[in-house]
């Protein structure tokens, strides 16, 4: 009996539910949707993965239930061909919430891959939707209804199909390719030196160098009102060539020459703007519908949209609601109210948007000012922010600290592994100095390189480059010689050593800001080893830190230490290392504990041996972490650099984009241009 009361209401509400759902969850994705570009937040990567994953699922069962009439069966009564025009009526709004909002399209970058699946979806859907629309067809002015928001749906699902398309990895190479280039006609030119010689004539030829491109001057913007008009305009003329790099495609020697004459002239702060810019413009290419919408065909379209849902809406205000249940009338008003209030948000985004600023910059009359004041009011719904411009950090020392064994600890560790990513990971915003000190090392290793070799040679430094620049490479070449991990390692913990060794022989003295820049690169370079390590080289990090925290956690507990970063470096500097530690403990325990001690005794040397003061001995310090951060930058994969600005950004994409505009990237191969050979008769 109960059971029976309990389907009869499920069977009754369920439809009315589902398409509800539906549309709160499109709420949810475009209001949530851009944040993650410019937030590390985790609450929002999980409310939108559940919602990304939910909102085509939730769709796509509605559309079902509708079809096989279950929900005019169950409202069986002397009007029930009423109840079922009503509930049909929604069917084109479910098509609608299937497009997604403008957004997000994909959540990550394997998303784009499945647009062959989405393109399968939209014809079943679309003949499913217009199924339930057929059955439902008499003369009733819903019918009229209906059909403009038919034209939404298809026009926002097909949006979102091509879209995917355009940004899957296949596709999205095709379309940066370059027209085939043959070059010089080789066959026509031995030709003519066979006859030339068969006349004879004694024959050389001479081979000049191609023009090199002259300097590129980018557009600065007409209008002056906009603000960072001359960044909004360099970022995207630089966007256009240096996407290319997401694309695993390589670049000329032109795009080398005009990037450099415009980041070797600049200041670090516009720099790391263009950067942040440029960034944003290819996350809103991969993840979003931005590389549509902002097009001519974009703007009919969108305008189309927003038209047949208004036109959708007005004609339902003006039909005889008599006949029908006061709680589908709701529905179907919040469904119309929804629909026109999600198309009005997509556009304010779209007017706030760095596309819309670029094309207003590059006009200059009365109506454009109009047109930009009218965009300031809304400036509440769009962050300022291009990025989250923090980098997270991880100690290894901190960790092996707290490595007890408590049942929290247990808990943690074997049942919340799925919150992994998160234990013992905070994260600051980084300090103007970082970024000054890597822009100033770049730029005079860029200035420095005289020929692309140099610049080859220069992305393969992993601290060689910082040890010869201050002379003390035969004392410490021996760290970098390892794979990278080990001596991302080795580096780690011998700057934690001599950071809290220093702090404590100087209470009271304020640290110096290479000091600050090398404890915050260090942290941050393990967190990319620990937590992010397909980021980084391959290599066995994951075992080298699970080992080495291994033996430090042992050797903290047996000399009873409390979670005290000094004592334990205290304790650790104790130790001697009279016999390498590999011949003690043999192969099969990768742990680096006892290396670092050695190596943090070198450094601490310094100030002795080679009467170095410790502002030196940091300066080096910070230079060598900047040098292994640029190493690993460039030799982090596209797609992984690609996946991180989904997630707030990192500073090694950052790096990795700078890297590439500065010519410090292997993707530069082609050196020359066109050699124009002449024959020469004599």
């Amino acid at each position: 009996m109960i059971s029976g009361k309990l389907d009869a209401v499920l069977n009754k509400f369920e439809i009315r539910g589902m398409v509800l759902l539906s549309l709160f969850l499109q709420i949810v994705l475009i209001a949530l949707g851009n944040r993650r570009k410019y937030s590390t937040r985790n609450w929002i990567r999980v409310v939108l993965w559940l919602a990304y994953l939910s909102a085509d699922w939730v769709a796509t069962v509605a559309l079902g239930v509708l079809s096989n009439g279950d929900s005019a069966t169950n409202l069986k009564d002397d009007s029930m061909d009423e109840h079922y025009v009503i509930i049909a009526f929604w069917a084109p709004f479910l098509l609608v919430h299937l497009g997604g909002p403008d957004t997000i399209t994909a959540y990550s970058l394997e998303d784009n891959e499945l647009w062959l699946r989405h393109l399968l979806g939209l014809f079943v859907q679309v003949f499913v939707a217009f199924y339930v629309f057929i059955r439902a067809l008499k003369p009733n002015p819903l019918n009229f209804v209906a059909l403009p928001i038919f034209v939404a749906g298809i026009i926002k699902y097909g949006e979102r199909t091509w879209i995917l398309r355009s940004a899957s990895s296949k596709h999205f190479r095709e379309s940066l390719l370059p027209n085939p280039d043959p070059g010089p006609n080789y066959s026509k030119f031995i030709e003519e030196y066979v006859l030339k010689e068969k006349e004879g004539f004694e024959l050389s030829w001479s081979v000049s160098e191609a023009p090199k491109p002259v300097a590129h001057k980018y557009a600065t913007g007409k209008n002056d009102i906009i603000p960072n008009a001359s960044i909004l305009n360099a970022a995207y003329e630089f966007f256009l060539t240096f996407k290319r790099l997401f694309a695993d495609l390589i670049l000329s020697f032109q795009d080398l020459e005009k990037s450099l004459s415009f980041f070797q002239e600049s200041s670090w702060d516009n720099a790391f703007k263009v950067i942040e810019v440029e960034l944003g413009f290819m996350y809103d290419v991969l993840y979003t519908k931005a590389s549509i919408i902002h097009s001519i065909w974009g703007v009919a379209l969108r305008a189309t949209s927003f038209l047949s849902t208004a036109f959708g809406l007005i004609v339902f205000c003006l039909i005889d609601w008599k006949s029908y249940k006061a709680v589908d009338l709701c529905i179907s008003l919040v469904l119309l109210v929804g629909a026109i209030g999600l198309e009005v948000y997509a556009v304010l985004l779209l007017l706030s948007s760095d596309w819309t600023l670029l094309l207003l910059s590059k006009l200059k009359n009365p109506l454009i000012d109009f047109i930009y004041k009218f965009i300031t009011c809304f400036n509440w719904i769009t962050s300022k922010k291009k990025w989250s411009n923090s980098m997270a950090q991880y100690n290894l020392l901190s960790s092996s600290l707290n490595n007890k064994a408590t049942i929290w600890n247990f808990i943690k560790n074997h049942v919340f592994q799925i919150l992994d990513d998160y234990q013992d990971v905070n994260s600051v915003d980084i300090p103007t100095e970082i970024n000054i000190s890597i822009f100033s090392q770049l730029v005079e290793k860029s200035k420095g390189a005289s020929d692309f070799r140099m610049c080859k040679k220069l992305c393969g430094a992993r601290g060689e480059y910082v040890l010869a620049k201050y002379k003390c490479a035969e004392k410490f070449t021996w760290s970098v010689e390892f794979e990278f991990d080990h001596s991302i390692l080795l580096w780690h913990l011998a700057t934690d050593l001599c950071y809290f060794t220093d702090k404590t022989e100087n209470p009271d003295s304020v640290l110096d800001s290479n000091c600050r820049i090398s404890k915050l690169l260090s942290d941050y370079m393990l967190y990319l080893l620990v937590k992010r390590p397909f980021m980084l080289p391959n290599g066995i990090g994951q075992i080298r830190f699970q080992d080495t925290c291994a033996e430090a956690t042992e050797f903290f507990q047996e000399l009873k230490i409390t979670p005290d970063e000094d004592e334990a470096c205290t304790k650790l500097l104790q130790v001697e290392i009279i016999i390498p530690p590999h011949e003690v403990k043999g192969d099969r325990s990768k742990s680096v504990l006892f290396d670092a001690c050695k190596l943090a005794k070198l450094l601490q040397s310094l100030e002795c041996g080679e009467l170095w003061e410790k502002q030196q001995k940091w300066e080096m310090m910070s230079h060598m972490w900047i040098e292994m951060l640029s190493y690993a930058a460039c030799h982090c994969t596209w797609k992984d650099h690609a996946q991180q600005i989904r997630r707030g950004g990192e500073l090694i994409t950052h790096v990795w984009l700078l890297m590439a505009h500065l010519g410090l990237t292997e993707q530069f191969q082609i050196t020359h241009g066109h050699a124009r050979t002449k024959l020469v008769v004599q």
